[in-house]
């Protein structure tokens, strides 16, 4: 069964065991989407107008059917509310916008531990998550967290090989990458976990190495970084 799936076009959001892509969104989503067409029926959506175009469909005799079809349009901002992903925001948690952006991060993070969390804002188990990993970070100063929105990231993300949400890795120093994996509240004690085995501080005369081989490779050939 998995190897029907192309993993480059698809992640999964976990717990939910469905497979997020494009025209196919998780649970949660499908839910948000469910209210929006309900608020789309009341010409309002977070207290924003929409218009809506109703237009009675003809059969072969010309007459009116029965069926309408129901046409929204609306350009609706998000209030911040709803943008979970944006609460509780630590002053060691930091948003990336691009891959560049990622590997300047790693490269000069020093010794520091770097833990990079994979998310997207339409995965329920990534919402469930959130407070746990804000927790986390300001009970871990020193440690720097590194958010990637899967969804304004896609293409470097299919490069990372990130087919799970929500999806940690670790970085550090010299080392490089020291481990990557998929968590959940459920879970949640395999990251405390990987965070005690390599949160102790260490000192390195070796430079950083930010991202391994592989993974410069696959940004570099989905022109996503640039040497």
């Amino acid at each position: 069964m998995a190897s029907s799936l192309n993993l480059k076009s698809v992640v999964v959001c976990v717990p939910e065991n469905m497979i997020y892509s494009k025209g196919k969104p998780c649970p949660s989503s499908m839910r948000l989407a469910g209210k929006a067409r309900s608020r789309a029926l009341n010409a309002k959506f977070m207290g924003q107008p929409i218009i809506i175009n109703t237009t009675k469909l003809q059969d072969e005799t010309g007459l009116c059917s029965s069926k309408t079809s129901i046409h929204a349009e609306a350009s609706i901002c998000i209030s911040r509310s709803m943008q979970w992903w944006k609460k509780n925001l630590k002053p060691n948690m930091i948003e990336i916008h691009s891959a560049q952006e990622l590997l300047n991060s790693l490269l000069s993070a020093g010794d520091a531990l770097v833990v990079v969390d994979f998310y997207s804002p339409a995965c329920g188990g990534c919402r469930a998550l959130h407070p746990k990993i804000c927790q986390i970070a300001e009970m871990h100063p020193n440690a720097i967290f590194l958010k990637v929105n899967y969804d304004k990231l896609k293409t470097m993300c299919q490069a990372l090989q990130i087919h799970v949400l929500p999806f940690f890795r670790f970085y550090r120093g010299a080392e490089g990458q020291l481990c990557g994996f998929s968590c959940t509240n459920a879970t949640i004690n395999k990251f405390k976990r990987a965070l005690s085995k390599h949160g102790n501080e260490r000192c390195s005369l070796r430079p950083p190495k930010g991202l391994d081989e592989l993974e410069l490779t696959n940004l570099v050939s989905s022109s996503q970084i640039w040497f």
